[in-house]
């Protein structure tokens, strides 16, 4: 795909100076195929892996088509999480800021944890553009504190996100009171069956962009190490010892899993913070700031924060235990190697997850095995030129059992002379076999 400037784009030159202070120097690639068509007007469902650049793909194009004539709600920004919901509306502050005061943009953050009554106020001058999560704002347009029917632009952000949270059926309440010829910007990571069924509903011809990023950068190294039946808290502090992270977050699977292990790691002695949906509004907000003001060298994640949460600085994801789908390992590395940074994904696995590592690997993906020994790295063979030579084991074994010459008569120790017949055998077969190699 060949590079564009954002001057091709036709954008007003207000916009253009917000992308000179923003130092963005050249569009990603979702930023190439979805600006024109959300210029035009067109209704987008645009595909692309975390990190790609997807925020500003529709901030840009909307906050270029700001009328401040009009007071009223012109784009409504919907995203799964508050954590989400907050990062989306700062990217929003900058732009607004970076746009300058003569230009009057007004946004408004609308999510659960704060104050409703203080909030119905503060829209009582309806904004230019709301951020928020689905609930708390179809709540206020239920109270009538705000009308998004005037809105010309929907955003959808992390919509298999939002479906697998069980937000979806909001933003459905959402789009029955909206403008029906709404322009409806769809952004996923993946496009479950059911969100397509949700599509056809709303969406008629839109343009659907799909960004076949890289797995991950090239700049990112893939570590691999076996459990061998040893506690996976043990294998973080020895791994702890040996890259001393400027931040690592390491992912579970599931929020009981994330307690025990950030449990037991602090009680070995690790900085470690803890992040997933079962805390509280107020816990998760005092983690995240505690995280920010790089409080913690370690946090314990669920798939929360590959998604939901930006953690800017991380330099190593570990694995505490691999995800059972492909996506969600590219979600949960994505959030190391950013912006040409240099990144490690080290992933704890056994028996059971060859069947994920095989799959990635067909992708493309390159592991590197290792184990750590007396605190250093030891490279070490990988699972399928293990299983190759457990394979080449028992076929010699077969090989040398049909070469043993069967007596017709059976007298006492003949099994035992059997097996050292064929224990010859083998060693002679193992030897040609390495002869011809």
């Amino acid at each position: 795909m060949e590079k564009k400037n954002f001057g091709e784009f036709k954008l007003h030159p207000i916009m253009i100076n917000v992308i000179d202070k923003l130092h963005f120097e050249k569009p990603t690639d979702i930023q190439t195929e979805v600006i024109p068509a959300i210029l035009k007007g067109k209704s987008v469902i645009g595909q692309s892996h975390t990190g790609s650049g997807k925020t500003h793909a529709y901030l840009l194009p909307l906050l270029n088509q700001i009328d401040v004539e009009k007071r009223s709600v012109q784009f409504v920004i919907t995203a799964p999480t508050r954590e989400l919901a907050t990062q989306i509306h700062d990217e929003v502050k900058k732009i607004v800021k970076f746009a300058g005061k003569e230009q009057q943009w007004i946004s408004k953050l609308l999510v659960g944890g704060t104050d409703k009554q203080k909030m119905m106020e503060k829209l009582k001058q309806p904004p230019h553009i709301v951020v928020g999560t689905p609930g708390r704002i179809l709540d206020l347009v239920k109270e009538e504190a705000i009308s998004i029917y005037s809105a010309t632009s929907f955003v959808i952000d992390e919509a298999d996100l939002m479906l697998d949270l069980g937000f979806i059926n909001d933003v459905d309440q959402l789009l029955v009171r909206s403008n029906k010829n709404v322009q409806l910007l769809v952004f996923s990571a993946t496009i479950p069956q059911r969100l397509e069924h949700f599509f056809k509903k709303y969406l008629e011809n839109p343009i659907h962009v799909k960004i076949d990023d890289q797995l991950s950068p090239e700049t990112m190294e893939h570590h691999l190490i076996d459990t061998k039946h040893r506690k996976e808290a043990d294998i973080i502090v020895d791994i702890s010892k040996v890259i001393n992270p400027y931040l690592a977050i390491i992912f579970t699977n599931g929020k009981e899993k994330a307690n025990e292990l950030a449990e037991s790691l602090l009680e070995k002695g690790l900085d470690v913070g803890l992040i997933h949906g079962g805390l509280s509004p107020r816990e998760r907000k005092r983690a995240l700031k505690d995280i920010q003001n790089l409080r913690f060298q370690y946090i314990v994640a669920t798939d929360l924060a590959s998604r939901g949460i930006d953690i800017k600085g991380v330099s190593h994801v570990i694995n505490a235990q691999l995800p059972k789908e492909e996506d969600f390992y590219v979600h949960r590395v994505g959030r190391t190697a950013r912006a040409g940074m240099e990144g490690t994904a080290i992933s704890l696995y056994n028996e059971s997850d060859i069947k994920i590592i095989s799959k990635l690997e067909q992708k493309g993906l390159s592991f590197t095995f290792f184990d750590i020994r007396k605190g250093e790295w030891i490279e070490m063979k990988s699972w399928n030129e293990r299983n190759l030579r457990a394979k080449t084991d028992v076929n010699l074994d077969k090989e040398a059992w049909k070469r043993v010459k069967k007596t017709k008569k059976v007298k006492p120790g003949y099994k035992k002379r059997m097996k050292q017949q064929q224990e010859t055998i083998k060693k002679r077969l193992t030897k040609n076999t390495k002869n011809k190699k």
